[in-house]
């Protein structure tokens, strides 16, 4: 199976990557703040408690804005949404899932020295079914992930270009992910 190369004219992305069962990858580029942000809305509409997302970058790779666009497609207050570095963990409530409320968990992971010291910010009961988690610097806890998680890479190409690169990691991840390049309107062929 394969991602066509195709501009989605609304956002002015462009992606191409191959996608397999094992290998679910998909990348493109982001021409301004507004378009990572509406992508990382789309996603947030596709998030249901208890899935993950993973988000690689450097500093000012726009992880944070991804985040606030993810929390806007759950029905969380965007405009609330600022980096935990200080405080490690953000949470903001986004409804009632039919299980009762649930929450999304904010985790910036940049302060952390080892993965020793992430079990004493809760990570066991946020990677529960009340929250949907966005963790940042999520390379400093790698063996902690769940199994199944959703890997969203961000890297700076200009001051407001942005290269964006996602995988799923298990079969939840990967319908997440087809989902995402689905509902962007980039065809996929063979699914």
């Amino acid at each position: 199976m394969s991602l066509e190369r195709r501009v989605w004219a609304p956002l002015g992305i462009r992606a191409m990557t191959v996608l397999t069962l094992t290998d679910c990858e998909w990348s493109w580029e982001s021409s301004s703040p507004e378009e990572s942000l509406r992508a990382g809305e789309v996603l947030g509409r596709l998030l249901r408690p208890g899935d993950v997302v993973a988000l690689f970058g450097e500093l000012g790779s726009g992880k944070t804005l991804f985040v606030r666009g993810v929390a806007a497609g759950l029905g969380c207050a965007p405009q609330e949404v600022h980096s935990p570095s200080f405080t490690l963990v953000n949470e903001y409530a986004c409804g009632d899932a039919g299980a009762g409320p649930w929450c999304l968990a904010h985790i910036d992971l940049y302060r952390i020295r080892s993965e020793d010291e992430v079990s004493g910010i809760g990570w066991d009961e946020y990677m529960g079914p009340r929250y949907v988690v966005a963790v940042e610097w999520a390379e400093r806890a790698l063996s902690l992930l769940p199994r199944d998680h959703l890997r969203v890479r961000l890297e700076a190409r200009a001051s407001d270009r942005r290269r964006m690169c996602a995988q799923g990691t298990g079969p939840r991840s990967a319908r997440v992910l087809r989902d995402w390049v689905i509902t962007l309107g980039v065809r996929l062929d063979g699914l």
